[in-house]
């Protein structure tokens, strides 16, 4: 018989050779597909910004332009309008308050003058007129309130002699009748006459009050044309430096037209503006330095201006001790204005990259230095030198920090 032979179970060397030669297609299709997704650039090293990932001492702070300005603007407006007859101060002089800057004529105002003044004296003519007539009115009634008087008193007389006659029966009852009666009459003609005084009396005072507070309004009034009168001179608000002046003679100025303005130069402020990036972080009373000819100036954050325009928002600094002798109006100064403490940090200095990425990612370059990767990172604060890394980035790393715009879509930059 035929003794059959069993099979050795178990892998054959021959099954090795398989199995990596299995892998190492395996491995190589991997990369082909994998590496083809990943989207590529190829440039030259030279052209590219290239930055090493240290450890350091990050300065809170970021550096501003920022210009000279009067501490204080005061801006003229015509109080009233006219035209300019006469220019008695240029732009850029130094004025005190109440200097006349401007002289303007208006003709209309003229005209409401003479006819302010000649209902005054109409006015006045008519008081006059109402107390003349009162008081000879009052001179009347006085007479005639003291003939009633008086023969109220010589009748009331007679009618006591005659009751005291007529009860001793020494005169008729007609007689006593007639006394009797020519008093009472008296008596009511007295009541009548001193009722018409006493009314006239009041209608005096309430008549004359009346025209006398009209006279004291139109009086009033004359007063404020005659103020609007004097605004025809355009005059300084207070000291300083005439900053502009929009007129010229001959122009016609309208009522609260802005002429000019006047420059307070008792003290200065730096105006500046900041990118919006930071606005949750500017405060009031922030400090910072403004650097002239190697001397520092301590500068204190006035005033935030809440609205931000073209991505930027508005400040004022004003110094807290010395300024610059030569400091003028206008000039234009670095400022560094601290936001918060130093501290330990990992830094990439600033570059192009974060305009391109919004500071979400950056391209990392190899050990080997022959390519660079796509990698997301967290940036936190920023100054004027460098961008603090909280995420993604180890120290000693080697990233492009120029602009990636050319790059387009690429997750893959090979350095040449």
């Amino acid at each position: 018989m035929d003794i059959q032979i069993e099979k050795k179970k178990g892998l054959l060397p021959k099954h090795y050779g398989y199995i990596a030669l299995t892998l190492i297609i395996l491995v190589a299709g991997y990369q082909l597909v994998f590496a083809s997704n990943l989207s590529t650039y190829r440039t030259e090293k030279d052209k590219l910004a290239l930055a090493d990932v240290t450890q350091g001492k990050f300065d809170d702070y970021i550096t501003i332009n920022g210009n000279v300005a009067p501490i204080s603007t005061i801006f003229m407006d015509a109080y009233e309008g006219g035209r300019v007859s006469e220019k008695l101060i240029e732009e850029g002089a130094t004025v005190k308050k109440g200097d006349i800057i401007l002289k303007l004529e208006n003709m209309n105002l003229y005209e409401q003058i003479l006819a302010s003044e000649s209902n005054l004296a109409l006015k006045q003519n008519d008081l006059r007129s109402t107390k003349l007539t009162f008081d000879a009115r009052q001179v009347d009634g006085r007479r005639s309130l003291a003939t009633a008087s008086t023969d109220l008193q010589r009748l009331k007389r007679n009618f006591e002699q005659n009751q005291e006659l007529y009860n001793e029966e020494l005169i008729s009852k007609e007689d006593f009748l007639i006394s009797k009666e020519n008093y009472e009459l008296a008596l009511k003609q007295f009541n009548i006459i001193k009722l018409q005084t006493d009314r006239d009396e009041n209608f005096r005072k309430t008549t004359i009050g009346e025209l006398s507070t009209d006279l004291n309004r139109m009086q009033k009034t004359l007063g404020m044309v005659y103020q609007r009168l004097d605004h025809l001179n355009v005059r300084a608000p207070a000291d300083g430096q005439l900053g502009f002046l929009d007129a010229e003679i001959g122009q016609n100025i309208s009522s609260g037209q802005r002429i000019g303005q006047i420059n307070v130069l008792t003290d200065y402020k730096i105006e500046a503006t900041i990118d919006e990036h930071y606005i949750d972080r500017v405060q009031s009373d922030l400090t910072a330095i403004l650097e002239r000819n190697g001397k520092n100036f301590a500068l204190r954050l006035r005033k935030v201006y809440p609205e931000v325009r073209n991505g930027k928002f508005k400040v004022d600094f004003v110094f807290t001790d010395d300024k610059p002798e030569t400091i003028r109006t206008g000039q234009s100064y670095n400022i560094k204005l601290q936001l918060g403490e130093s501290s330990e940090a990992t830094l990439v200095p600033k570059g192009g990259f974060f305009q391109s990425t919004g500071g979400q990612w950056i391209f990392v370059v190899d050990p080997d230095g022959e390519e660079a990767i796509r990698r997301e990172i967290r940036i936190g604060k920023q100054n004027s030198k460098y961008y603090e890394i909280l995420e993604g980035l180890q120290i000693g790393e080697r990233v492009i920090t120029s602009n990636y715009d050319r790059f387009g879509d690429s997750e893959r930059i090979v350095l040449k």
